[in-house]
């Protein structure tokens, strides 16, 4: 099981008001559209910080399979 910083980031005002938005978007959403929102979380985190892409991934809770 993956360890998921997401409740933290949707409450941390370390990022900003859109991928916060984006990862109350991904908590809410059914299972089968979940991915796809944590995706574009992790994008907009990566472009946010620059940190390393599998880092940014794992931090929402994803796998370090795909690229940012």
């Amino acid at each position: 099981m993956a360890l998921s910083l997401m409740p933290i980031l949707i409450h941390s005002e370390a990022v900003s008001a859109e991928v916060r938005a984006v990862l109350r978007a991904a908590d809410a959403s059914p299972p089968e559209k979940r991915r796809a929102e944590l995706e574009a979380a992790a994008r907009l985190l990566y472009g946010e910080f620059r940190l390393d892409c599998r880092d940014v991934r794992e931090l929402v809770g994803l796998g370090p399979k795909h690229e940012c």
